[in-house]
């Protein structure tokens, strides 16, 4: 596995799906759980075109749901690296749904922790992330926010708080 570095664009990923019938909850919007999987999949692969090669997700963070989804919607779904470590790397991803006219409004905001493994599921090393705009170094500055908040909170929780 390669680890020259990358740019953000060069593993940057976006999804439109269709809300059809099979995807509504009991309350007739799209079930979270169906979203939850969209976005999994759009953070798995920008995580694998960066990694270029196996990843699995470690951890969610921040999956905020702001609004609903309905029958017949197009949902678009925008993944981006946004900081890597060694081997792990976090990915943001926005969902929006997309009007007639092309407007578009967040319905869904997560970050995903993702490592890369190599053939035996052992953690590899990913390539170093090139910050081209101002943009992806407040992204990257947030992730570190994160990040922090991440270890912390591992560390709680092996503390038993």
């Amino acid at each position: 596995m390669s680890t020259q570095a990358k740019t953000v664009d060069e593993s940057r990923v976006e999804t439109v799906h269709i809300v059809r019938p099979n995807h509504l909850n009991g309350a007739n919007r799209l079930f979270g759980g169906i979203l939850m999987q969209w976005i999994d999949e759009v953070a798995g692969i920008v995580a694998k075109r960066h990694a270029m090669g196996n990843v699995t997700t470690a951890s969610v963070d921040n999956l905020t749901f702001l609004h609903g989804a309905y029958q017949n919607d197009l949902v678009v779904i925008r993944g981006k690296m946004t900081w890597v470590g060694t081997t792990s790397m976090e990915v943001c991803v926005d969902t929006y749904v997309e009007h007639p006219g092309g407007e578009r409004h967040r319905i869904n905001n997560a970050h995903f922790m993702m490592v890369a493994l190599d053939k035996d599921d052992q953690p590899v090393k990913v390539p170093r992330l090139i910050l081209q705009t101002e943009d992806e170094h407040l992204a990257w500055a947030h992730a570190e926010e994160r990040r922090k908040i991440r270890i912390q909170r591992k560390k709680d929780k092996l503390d038993g708080i």
